[in-house]
């Protein structure tokens, strides 16, 4: 894992960003967490409001993002995804000030996905307070972009999202190609193999997403999960096709994830994260469980 710079991580936390805003607003960080499974909500974002509103919890505003961050927050989520889908990247400014307010009201760590291409833009999301950034169409394009990122951020700043879809018939081996634009463009790359190469240029965790199973409540791809995480020796967050407590069992216990991100079971109040986490800690897996 490449380390962050001690320039960098100075300026990082300066404003009370990164490790040191747990200090800010008075909760300590439970380290230990880093050796549980993760829960992750993911909040897809357009020019600054929720794409679909949470409505497991009155919220005064559903749309607002800041709002849904502090539901999951209390409800005991262990991270929270933004994934930014404003189409103009001169809309940053919102995402920004939405990462903002959520960093200062929230103790559970923050990833930002969504249109980011440049090192600046990592720097900025960093800055706003994001403790980690997802790299999607980017790192495809430019393998190296990775390395850049996480030799001047550390890895542990860096997550890239891989969106897969299945490629082998029946009764081949199993076969996944990488696609990218909401999984309408094909690139041509190996998924197995593209993960190795992103892990090795310094990503210091893969969101991986099924693209055929993504929205179809029929759980995860353990196949894929499974075969990307036996290829890297960084963690894997198993995505897409979450139907009940059963799947995030499976992701984990089969697939090999460190971690599960879900949304439409959260959000529309199926199941909440505590019952989720008691779910899991019953199949055997580490939680953080809260008092």
């Amino acid at each position: 894992m490449v380390p962050i710079p001690v320039a960098e991580l100075t300026e990082w936390c300066r404003d009370g960003h990164g490790p040191m805003r747990a200090t800010r607003i008075g909760r300590k960080r439970d380290r230990s967490t880093m050796l549980k499974t993760r829960i992750i909500p993911c909040l897809d974002v357009k020019d600054g409001r929720v794409v679909k509103g949470v409505q497991f919890l009155e919220l005064r505003d559903a749309g607002d993002p800041v709002e849904a961050a502090k539901a999951y927050d209390a409800a005991g989520a262990d991270e929270l995804c933004f994934l930014d889908i404003t189409a103009s990247h001169e809309a940053r400014g919102t995402l920004l000030d939405v990462v903002s307010r959520t960093a200062e009201a929230c103790f559970m760590p923050l990833t930002v996905g969504g249109g980011v291409r440049t090192v600046e833009d990592i720097r900025t999301l960093l800055l706003a307070g994001a403790d980690k950034v997802s790299i999607n169409t980017a790192a495809v394009n430019d393998p190296s972009f990775v390395e850049r990122g996480a030799l001047k951020f550390g890895s542990q700043c860096i997550v890239v999202a891989i969106d897969a879809k299945r490629t082998s018939a029946p009764g081949e081996p199993d076969a996944w190609q990488i696609f990218t634009h909401g999984g309408r463009k094909p690139t041509g790359l190996d998924a197995i193999e593209f993960a190795r190469t992103v892990a090795a240029r310094g990503a210091g965790e893969l969101l991986v997403t099924s693209m055929d199973r993504d929205g179809m409540r029929s759980g995860y791809d353990i196949a894929l999960t499974r075969a990307i995480s036996d290829a890297v020796s960084v963690p894997v967050i198993a995505s897409g096709g979450v139907g009940g407590l059963d799947d995030l069992v499976a992701g984990v216990r089969d697939g090999g994830a460190s971690a599960v991100l879900a949304a439409s079971i959260f959000h529309f109040g199926q199941h909440t994260v505590a019952e989720a986490k008691a779910h899991m800690a019953k199949a055997g897996l580490h939680m953080r469980l809260d008092p």
